[in-house]
């Protein structure tokens, strides 16, 4: 953050005039501002928002709340439409308008927020510490790889990755160029997963034996368009062949962009990987496993539906076995949330609650010599506290790109019909089956191959 306050402190000393120079939207009152009513401008950590169609406006308005955060841009390939969550207008100008608004009301004057369809353009300003990233899930490896490379700090929506193969690339990106990392995992700053991780990690349940990782099944109609799947002619102001991206060329059709591109195998993982940068993550905390992963994966049973677009499995069910004998079980079909099965016990956690097999293990007290977990309570404040002091935050990268590692290696597993996969989690290969080998990465179109240095 030090090199990056003197890029934008540098700026302002040498005016509007001078070579690279980008003016600051926006002078905020000190009544509006932080600390004792002020936070010098210096102080702030200014963001911009790639991707703001549905999780991405959401996170904004989060991120709107810090008065440590100034929002000065904001990035889609897509103007303004319907096909959001529950058929919601989203894209960059009402993004843009949002962030106007918010600080107009708060007596602001200046610039207003900028708005952009080409996240390079965001990467080159040099007034920008941090980014949030949250397109669809093919895009992710390249903003993040180049944004890393422009040294701006990142959060990442999850799951992280489209690929193994990306998720490996990422998480090296972030250490060469020493940016902070925060994944979208927002779990890892709930209260109850890190209560029920700390319990299992410090033997309230003895020896651990399962763990059942429950996630949704189905294809929700998110963006009320799962009907319309019939090729098309996209709308004025929405950029189709950017949004593809480095994915094959498809027809057009309103059921396949914006939320619902979810249950789409070109661009995403499913419900597996949808709600796999969640829960599997919670559960590797549990079990210490957060840097490695299994050694197999074994008994996989999808049900990949028949259907012009949609693609991805509805319903799911596979076991990783891990080197100490510890079986993860992720399914559709077991209790939502994360469920720890030891030999004296259980613990389970689910957003906002948590529950023992014991009142003596659910309310066991840590002790201060125990082991105590990273403590986040608000994810959007602890990725803008890594920012200013550097500290590592509570979801990096490589514990992201560990955890849906697995459900990649479930999807692959399904999709072959294999009965079981051997992964070598130190040097992420699978073994002895190189047709499975060969889909821990995807092709790209030309234009949009991942770059190999940077």
């Amino acid at each position: 953050m030090a090199e990056q306050k003197m890029t934008r402190r540098g700026l302002l000393k040498a005016g509007a005039g001078a070579a690279g120079a980008v003016a600051l939207p926006w002078i905020i009152p000190a009544s509006a501002l932080g600390r004792d009513g002020h936070v010098a401008p210096s102080d702030r950590v200014t963001m911009a928002f790639i991707g703001v169609g549905n999780q991405g406006t959401g996170d904004m308005g989060g991120f709107l709340q810090d008065k440590r955060v100034q929002v000065v841009a904001v990035c889609d390939v897509n103007f303004q439409s319907g096909g959001y969550w529950n058929g919601g207008t989203a894209g960059r100008e009402p993004a843009r308008r949002m962030v106007d608004e918010f600080y107009e009301e708060r007596g602001a004057t200046g610039p207003s927020c900028k708005s952009y369809v080409d996240y390079h353009d965001v990467l080159q300003r040099s007034d920008i510490d941090a980014v949030e990233i949250a397109t669809p899930d093919h895009w992710h490896a390249l903003c993040v790889l180049h944004a890393a490379a422009a040294k701006k700090d990142i959060y990442c929506q999850k799951p992280l990755a489209l690929t193994v193969k990306q998720g490996r690339l990422m998480s090296d990106a972030v250490k060469k160029h020493k940016v902070i990392f925060q994944t979208g995992s927002q779990q890892k700053s709930d209260s109850n997963f890190r209560r029920a991780a700390e319990l299992v990690r410090n033997g309230r349940i003895g020896k651990l034996q399962t763990v059942k990782v429950g996630l949704p099944s189905g294809r929700p109609d998110y963006g009320r368009t799962a009907d319309k799947v019939t090729a098309g002619v996209w709308p004025d102001g929405f950029e189709y062949d950017r949004w593809l991206g480095p994915a094959p060329w498809k027809p057009y059709c309103a059921g396949r962009t914006h939320v619902n591109f979810r249950w789409i195998l070109d661009y995403s993982g499913g419900q597996l990987t949808d709600w796999g940068g969640h829960h599997p993550d919670c559960a590797q905390w549990g079990m210490g496993t957060e840097y490695t992963g299994p050694v197999k994966i074994v008994n996989a049973k999808g049900n990949f539906p028949t259907h012009p677009i949609y693609d991805t499995a509805s319903d799911y069910e596979f076991e990783a076995i891990y080197e100490n004998g510890v079986r993860m079980i992720v399914s559709s079909k077991v209790k939502g949330g994360v469920t720890y099965e030891g030999t004296q016990g259980w613990v389970w956690a689910n957003r906002g609650v948590h529950d023992a097999s014991s009142a003596e293990i659910k309310n066991s007290v840590i002790g201060d010599k125990e082991l105590h977990l990273y403590k986040s309570d608000d994810h959007f404040r602890n990725f803008i506290d890594g920012v200013l002091t550097r500290k590592e935050c509570v979801a990096p990268c490589e514990v992201a790109h560990r955890s849906i590692t697995i459900c990649h290696l479930g999807n692959i597993a399904m999709r072959l019909k294999r009965d079981e996969l051997r992964w070598d989690p130190k040097n992420e290969r699978i073994l002895g089956d190189s047709e499975a080998s060969a889909m821990l990465d995807r092709p790209y179109r030309q234009g949009y191959e991942l770059p190999t240095e940077l």
